[in-house]
């Protein structure tokens, strides 16, 4: 059962955090993950060198993260357990990583995603525009930081 009391908490991600992350990323229920697609190595060069992490814990439980890309200006990865989803950490995570991205340039931000999927619709809701086809049937999306 999840105490509703309990204050969450958002911070910089650190390499300790790397399978927490895993766990949330796996936990979710679209846009699956198959199993090798991304190493914990690949996390770890996208928070320590090519961009920044971000995770919300509850209770010392991470239950979110998000990953900005700062070499190609990208979001990605945004992630929440299913049991957490509705209570504002995506967009929590979302925020911080378009104001961190949007600080060194205005040029747009992207982002890839699967089409018709409740990400597409968060998306879409935070001004998120279509840019075209991605690989693998996914949708390429894109914002200008001015925009938000």
């Amino acid at each position: 059962m999840i105490d509703h009391q309990r204050m969450s908490a958002m911070r910089i991600a650190a390499r300790g955090d790397i399978r927490a992350m895993f766990d949330v990323r796996l936990a979710v229920r679209e846009n699956l993950l198959a199993p090798g697609e991304v190493t914990e190595e690949d996390v770890q060069r996208a928070i320590e060198e090519s961009g920044r992490g971000w995770v919300i814990e509850d209770g010392g439980r991470v239950v979110a993260f998000g990953i900005g890309d700062a070499g190609n200006r990208s979001i990605w990865a945004l992630f929440v357990l299913p049991e957490y989803e509705g209570r504002g950490h995506g967009r929590l995570l979302h925020d911080t990583m378009v104001a961190w991205l949007g600080s060194s340039s205005p040029r747009p931000i992207w982002l890839t995603t699967m089409p018709g999927t409740r990400a597409d619709r968060f998306y879409r809701l935070l001004g998120w525009q279509e840019a075209g086809p991605a690989e693998d049937g996914q949708i390429r999306m894109e914002l200008t930081p001015a925009a938000c």
